[in-house]
């Protein structure tokens, strides 16, 4: 199949502005211009839901060389508002692909561009600050995008979570036998945690972001795990009374990305924009109680905010311990809760992509859940 590459362009809030060729579907595309870091992986970026909104781009030069397939998926189809490279790879070699990236693009209408210096966007977004693009065609005016791109919303105050999230309760059936039942939050769930959550023997059941605290209560579950999903955290309000009060009934809870920051507002922490967020499958984090170092994998805009030191805690959330710290920026990357069986990490411990150093924590989810039974069978 043929595929038409017409000249299109990268344009910036500010007016920077990137000329390269088309990729994927020709049109416009707005969003939020951020970068990732990640080798590989591209498959599991352009489905992640956290990236609703956002035009990404890969700073590794040529992506797209071992092609696609149906397991790498994290959502049905893919997320991100747009997506830029510097080289599209136009013959896929692996014995996994089952097609292009470019066919991949197409196919599902995500507009894209390749050629352009992503060096030189990423040195400028590190220095600048994410901010909203657009791409388009090169017979779309300058100044009709920039209109556009100035008209679109801003990431800060956008709940995006509810528009990504299932619309319906779904399961994720155990591997083996059941040992607990896990109600799932899904703000932009990637399926790749109830896989892990079911792989250790639990039945996941996914519930909407609205599903409401009388209806979690009813399917009585062993623990709550609360999904990564994309947006402004301050913008999701209605499962902070969920987390709350669940959490004082001693429901085991365990949050991830958004789901982390959710966790930490619920408990009364701020959160706040990061100039460019952290989005890549190598940032090290440092886990304070093992004293260690973890390579994640994240893709955020929004941290936690805390002290001057991990001592000084959580401002406004006494009762929450810092547990993991960021060793670029120094940014929270979890906590725990003192008395409540409560924790949450920043990055993403599912590893798709990215590595496997942090799979640890769906074990330790787990403990919390056999403590709760094992509490209950003896009352």
């Amino acid at each position: 199949m043929p595929f038409e590459f017409k000249p299109t362009y990268l344009l910036l809030e500010d007016g920077r502005r990137f000329d390269g060729t088309s990729l994927g579907t020709i049109g416009v595309a707005l969003g939020e211009v951020v970068f990732n870091t990640a080798m590989t992986g591209y498959q599991e970026v352009l489905t992640d839901p956290s990236y609703t909104g956002q035009l990404v781009t890969m700073t590794y030069p040529l992506i797209g060389n071992y092609g696609v397939n149906d397991e790498d998926r994290e959502s049905e189809v893919p997320a991100v508002a747009g997506f830029i490279v510097r080289e599209a790879a136009r013959l896929p070699s692996s014995w996994r692909s089952q097609g292009s990236l470019q066919a991949y693009l197409t196919d599902h209408g995500v507009v894209g561009i390749q050629g352009i210096d992503t060096r030189a966007l990423t040195l400028h977004l590190r220095e600048c600050g994410a901010m909203r693009g657009g791409i388009a065609p090169a017979d779309v005016s300058q100044a009709e995008l920039m209109e556009r791109i100035l008209a679109h919303p801003k990431m800060e105050g956008s709940d995006l979570a509810c528009g990504v999230s299932t619309n319906r309760r779904y399961e994720v059936p155990a591997e083996g036998e059941e040992r607990f039942h896990v109600v799932a939050y899904d703000f932009g769930v990637k399926a790749h945690s109830p896989r892990l959550l079911a792989e250790r023997g639990c039945r996941v059941t996914v519930v909407p972001a609205s599903t409401s605290l009388d209806e979690i209560r009813k399917m009585a579950p062993d623990g709550i795990f609360i999904s990564n999903g994309p947006g402004d955290p301050a913008a999701v309000g209605e499962a902070i009374r969920a987390i709350r009060e669940l959490a004082e009934e001693g429901t085991p809870i365990f949050g991830i990305c958004l789901g982390h920051q959710l966790i930490a507002r619920a408990f009364g922490a701020e959160t706040y924009k990061l100039p460019f967020g952290h989005h890549g499958a190598n940032h090290p984090v440092r886990f304070l109680d093992g004293d260690r170092v973890e390579i994640t994998s994240q893709n955020h805009g929004f941290a936690v905010r805390g002290g001057e030191t991990p001592e000084d805690g959580i401002p406004g959330a006494p009762r929450l311990r810092v547990t993991h710290l960021n060793l670029y920026d120094g940014t929270v990357e979890g906590v725990e809760h003192l008395d409540l069986p409560v924790f949450s990490v920043q990055y993403h411990p599912e590893s798709a992509p990215g590595p496997h150093d942090s799979r640890y924590l769906f074990d330790r989810f787990l403990t919390l859940l056999e403590a709760r039974t094992a509490g209950a069978g003896s009352a």
